[in-house]
């Protein structure tokens, strides 16, 4: 079956396309990308009007939470992956911190397994750094990789031990493979609950500085000379770690980083009235350092978008503050939460787009992100003028813990393939 997808306006940051294209699709792969009206009907072939849609390569977001195995509760593989679908996103990849942890060739094999049974999108598994995510010893990184992981992490916690940082880094240039590094001195942040600053004494919380941030960002950055090592900065929150990577990058050390839309759209002002939707790790932080992270995707410091989807269960989050566990689902509201950025001019549509696709592939060496010939048809179409109101309870995912409850916004996704398979569309 053949497919065509008529009248979109394409956008295609890989191979700078930016207009009015028609595009044909065989047997699962792009066969034909043309100005408008120069692929003629094929008969028999399906037709999909995306007259008024933005035709894009699918979203690719490289850091989410599945929970699968162990706390399926809160969200499994095949509901995350119905989420990432509603989201506009055909790739994603999950981190290590299930029960039992990914740090072995088994519970990789168990992923890809099961995202094969039952997942639309590609899933990709993300390996631990250390052994349980204990920090003590490494992983056998090398097997993780031949099981079919694609970087290493202990995403939950960071990796305290600076020699134990400095072999995985040794190691991520070996099998050049990223180390994603939950930055997070915990000495400092122990028992906190939020951004230490005026809102948490208003509140009478225990704080989580930035400098807890700052800190281990400056001790990887580091390590990188001597060690060679592919180094990624996950979920950057603080403006002091924007500006690290900014002076690390000018020396032209291997390092890079994501950005969470809740990073670049709220302040630690949402944890007023001791809401647990907006409690997250790391936690939201000042108006600073929201602007200064707007300058780092402004001037391509940040390189990705990418949503920390972390999914709880409503007894997670109904409970004191300070009991409260971190995180927040964030597939089904990250094109939206992105379109503000347009619409304040920190960053294009079309920079907005390589983002969340051609970016996050190129970082990781993916055969990704874009339309080119022969490529996956891995596709999504979203109106961006579509004005809507936030509703958690109408999300895929299984779990709804999100603060956005009630924010207007724009930009929907109208529909999202795989390998030219529709596995969303908008109702």
């Amino acid at each position: 079956m053949q497919i065509l997808i008529k009248g979109g306006h394409l956008i295609d940051p890989a191979n700078k396309k930016n207009g009015q294209f028609d595009l044909l699709i065989s047997k699962g792969k792009i066969e034909a990308v043309e100005p408008e009206g120069k692929i003629k009907d094929i008969p028999g072939a399906d037709i999909i009007d995306a007259k008024g849609a933005i035709v894009t390569p699918g979203f690719c977001d490289m850091h989410v939470h599945f929970r699968e195995p162990g706390h399926e509760y809160k969200e499994t593989i095949e509901t995350g992956s119905q989420s990432a679908a509603a989201g506009g996103f055909t790739t994603v990849a999950v981190m290590p911190n299930t029960s039992p942890v990914n740090d072995n060739r088994s519970v990789t094999e168990f992923i890809l397994s099961q995202a094969k049974e039952t997942s639309n999108i590609n899933i990709l598994p993300i390996g631990a750094i250390t052994k349980g995510l204990r920090g003590e010893t490494l992983s056998d990184m090398g097997e993780l990789k031949e099981a079919g992981c694609i970087g290493y992490s202990d995403d939950g916690r960071p990796v305290s031990n600076s020699e134990i940082m400095r072999r995985a880094l040794e190691y991520s240039k070996m099998f050049d493979l990223p180390c994603i590094q939950h930055s997070e001195v915990l000495e400092l942040t122990q028992g906190g609950s939020m951004n230490e600053g005026i809102v948490s004494t208003e509140l009478g919380l225990k704080g989580m500085p930035t400098e807890a941030e700052d800190i281990m960002v400056h001790r990887d950055i580091c390590l990188l000379p001597k060690t060679g090592g592919r180094l990624h900065v996950a979920h950057i929150s603080s403006g002091g770690s924007v500006d690290l990577v900014r002076q690390a990058k000018a020396k032209g050390l291997a390092v890079t980083c994501e950005v969470a839309p809740h990073h670049f759209t709220l302040t630690h002002d949402a944890c007023r009235g001791y809401d647990t939707n907006a409690k997250m790790s790391p936690p939201l932080r000042t108006q600073s350092d929201l602007d200064m992270i707007k300058e780092g995707m402004r001037d391509g410091t940040i390189d990705i978008i990418a949503t920390d989807h972390a999914p709880h269960d409503r007894v997670d989050k109904q409970v004191e503050f300070s009991k409260a566990c971190f995180g927040i689902v964030g597939l089904e509201t990250a094109l939206p939460l992105t379109l503000k950025m347009v619409d304040e001019k920190v960053i294009s549509l079309e920079r907005a787009i390589d983002m969340l696709t051609f970016q996050p592939n190129q970082l990781f060496k993916l055969d990704k992100g874009s339309l080119g010939i022969g490529k996956a048809a891995d596709i999504t179409l979203f109106d961006e003028k579509m004005e809507y109101t936030i509703d958690p309870s109408q999300f895929r995912s299984r779990s709804k813990n999100s603060p956005y409850k009630g924010w207007k916004v724009r930009g929907k996704v109208l529909r999202t393939l795989v390998n030219g398979k529709t596995v969303f569309k908008c109702n």
